[in-house]
Order: C-alpha cells, then structure tokens, then sequence
C-alpha cells in the first residue's frame, strides 16, 4: 500500500519521470519515512509499556556483586531491555559504580543498551528480516559481553575519576508506573518522548539512504566497501567514530548501503561504531573515566567490532 501511495505522489502529482534519479529518490524516501515512524509507534508503544516494570534502581539491584561473565551475560541482556542511550552515560556509570556494581558489568551494559536496544530490532526486523537481525543482536552481545569481560579482568578501577565514588544517589523508584492505567500512561509519554527525540535523526537518516540510493553509482560503493577488499571493515569503523547517530537513525543507512553491494560484515561494523563508539560518546564517557581506562576502552572496542565485521564478511 505504501509503495503505490509513494509511487503516485511522486510520478502522478509531482510529475518526475519514472527511472530519474529525483525521481527513485523521492519515492525511496517516502516509502520509508512513512513504514518506518509507523512500525516505531506501534512497537515503542509495546516495549514502553513492558520497560515500566524495570526502572533504574531495579536493574542496579539485579547487577549488583554478581560474579564475572554471569554479570556481564546479565548486564548486556537487560540493556536491550532498557531505555539508555549514550546521553544518560554519566549518570547511569556513576549509580551503577556507586550502588557496587563492578566496573566490567556495567561496561557491559553501557555498551549493550545504545547498541542493542529494541528499536534497532524493530527495524532490523523490519528492513532485513528475523535472520540478519538474530546475527546483529547475537554479535552486539558478544561485543558488550566480551568487552565488559575483559575491562573486568583488567582491574581498572584506579581509571575512574575518584568524585564518582564519593557520590551517593538516591534508592528510590516511587515516580515509576505501578498500576495498569499507570502503566498505558508512562508508555504514552514514553512513546512520545522517544519519538520526540530520535525522529530527526531517523528522517534524516532515511534522506542519506534515498540520496545514495538514487544517485551514487552502485560500482563506487563496491569498490571501496564490497567484498574482496581488506580495508572495507577498519574503513567502515573510522567513518563511523566521528558520527552521531542511535541505532534507529543509522539502519536505514545500513539498509541502502547492503542494497548496494556493502558486504553484511562491513555494515555490522560501521553500525556499531556509531552506536557504541561515537567521538561524542567518548566526551561524554570522559567526565567519568580517566584518559587511560577511555582508551583501553576504545581500543577494545575497536578491535572487537572490526573482528566481527572480518568474521561476517568471511561466513556470509
């Protein structure tokens, strides 16, 4: 249905010709702008609704003194199920911290939850179908589990700046819904806030993808990001560093580069570089984390996320 509606609005109203660049464009724009703030309504609805049952202070308590990989494999696995993004980095570090969850732990989680969240897995859904989403959530995962892993091994404690232990926060979570008409009204204005905050984000990105769906040859794509080239993953990794996106606003990108011959690998990589090792993530993490223990994490990061991007490129 959305497709003929587009189709109509672009080649019958605004008269462009079918097979122009303007005219693939537009109609790629369209289409996906409508498809994709519908499915986001509809499913952040739902999730909202399920995310008022574990407010913050609830899910510190669940990772709080749990023993490493149990923690970690924990703490990546609720932060799909957790409203975090890179913005509530500072506050979310400094509770978890203060309120004993150890340091590798709540790597994990800070990775998981902007990288792995449930809008990226309504769209990936979506766009890709359930198998390249089972593989995206699967590999962001492993990246959260095994780098929170590692940062917990390395005892690096000493890095964070000191005045994050030294500051108490609150125990309590009485604002949050606990009846069922509570519950439809904070999934409301959750909704609302969401939607508020990444749909700019989401349309523009839709933009970038009708932009290079229309008018960047298929050829250039493939000769500097399709298969065969060894650079293709560590290039795709330091496009994305500098960007600043959620996982929302970059899938409609990913999408338009894989329907151009990006290998699966690469674009694994490139989304989660901006997701979960953007350069504004990095400043925010730095009013937390001393310079050494920052670049430990960076540098594990990187490594971890260009290795699965050789690994997809190699098995798909």
């Amino acid at each position: 249905m959305f497709t003929n509606i587009s189709q109509y609005l672009v080649y019958d109203i605004f008269g462009l010709a079918r097979g122009s660049k303007l005219g693939a464009s537009l109609d790629f724009f369209l289409y996906d702008t409508v498809k994709i703030l519908i499915l986001l309504v509809v499913i952040i609805s739902a999730i909202s609704f399920a995310r008022s049952f574990f407010p913050p202070e609830k899910t510190r308590k669940i990772l709080a003194h749990k023993r490493e990989f149990v923690g970690n494999v924990l703490a990546a696995l609720l932060g799909v199920a957790t409203p975090f993004c890179s913005c509530s980095a500072v506050p979310l570090f400094i509770g978890f911290v203060e309120g004993g969850v150890p340091l590798g732990v709540t790597f994990s989680f800070l990775i998981s939850s902007p990288m792995v969240n449930e809008v990226a897995i309504v769209l990936l859904w979506g766009l890709f179908g359930w198998k390249i989403t089972a593989i995206y959530v699967g590999t962001g995962l492993s990246v959260a589990i095994i780098g929170g892993f590692i940062i917990g091994r390395l005892k690096l404690e000493k890095w964070v700046e000191e005045y994050v232990y030294q500051i108490h926060l609150g125990e309590s979570d009485a604002g949050y819904p606990q009846t069922f008409k509570e519950r439809l009204e904070y999934a409301r204005i959750t909704t609302k806030d969401i939607l508020g905050k990444i749909w700019p984000w989401v349309v523009g990105a839709i933009a970038v993808g009708a932009f290079i769906h229309g008018y960047v040859p298929e050829d250039f794509l493939v000769r500097y990001a399709g298969a065969g080239n060894w650079y293709a993953v560590p290039l795709a990794v330091l496009i994305g560093v500098p960007l600043y996106s959620n996982a929302a606003g970059v899938i409609p990108i990913i999408y338009t580069l894989m329907s151009k011959g990006v290998t699966l690998g690469t674009a694994l990589a490139f989304m989660m570089a901006v997701t979960a090792l953007s350069l504004p993530e990095m400043i925010i993490l730095r009013q937390v984390l001393k310079l050494k223990l920052l670049a430990i994490f960076v540098g594990i990061m990187a490594i971890t996320i260009i290795a699965v991007g050789y690994l997809f490129n190699a098995i798909m």
